[in-house]
């Protein structure tokens, strides 16, 4: 959503939290960071998907969603693809708070990452991605088998470890999305 001087505007997104209580509410052996990585692998194939789409197929199994779970989950989709659509590169991946155990968002990390590999793989094999989209699919598959050393001595070097393979996630995200959607245009307002 944008206000009148074409500047991004949204509202308080839902947090990792607030979406994890949905999934344990389900009963689902997935993590929040693993659907959204859901959602954001079929944002980067089709700008046009559904929320509906990704609830069906991240919560296909186990009992149905509350209608209010319903709503927040629209939500949380309709966010997402909006920061990936901006210009303002404010796109982030959905993650424990920093303040949060070192270990809990490494894991998360790693979730995230299986999650967006399938939903990535829903679609095409890799000998059909275009450009430099198969190199970045390998990183990420890589990043799936990190092994982050939390030893005491070791914490900072863990967390800026953390923080550069975000980074690179989220620019990863917009190459893939670029070269699978080369017609994609932002919606900038001049």
């Amino acid at each position: 959503m944008s206000d009148n001087t074409g500047k991004l505007t949204i509202q308080k997104p839902m947090s990792y939290s607030d979406l994890n209580s949905i999934i344990l509410q389900k009963d689902a052996a997935d993590s929040a960071a693993e659907v959204h990585g859901i959602a954001v692998a079929m944002l980067c194939l089709n700008k046009n998907t559904e929320a509906s789409d990704w609830i069906n197929e991240a919560f296909a199994e186990g009992p149905s969603l509350l209608q209010e779970d319903k709503v927040e989950l629209n939500d949380l989709f309709e966010q997402t693809k909006e920061l990936m659509e901006s210009d303002e590169f404010v796109f982030d991946l959905l993650l424990p708070d920093e303040d949060e155990v070192l270990a809990l968002r490494c894991t998360a990390l790693m979730q995230w990452c299986q999650g967006f590999l399938f939903g990535m793989g829903r679609v095409q094999t890799s000998s059909e991605w275009p450009g430099d989209v198969d190199e970045v699919l390998k990183d990420i598959i890589e990043f799936t088998k990190l092994d982050f050393d939390l030893e005491e001595e070791d914490i900072e070097e863990a967390e800026n470890n953390l923080v550069e393979i975000q980074e690179y996630l989220r620019a990863a995200v917009m190459l893939i999305r670029s070269e699978l959607n080369p017609a994609v245009e932002h919606s900038t307002v001049h």
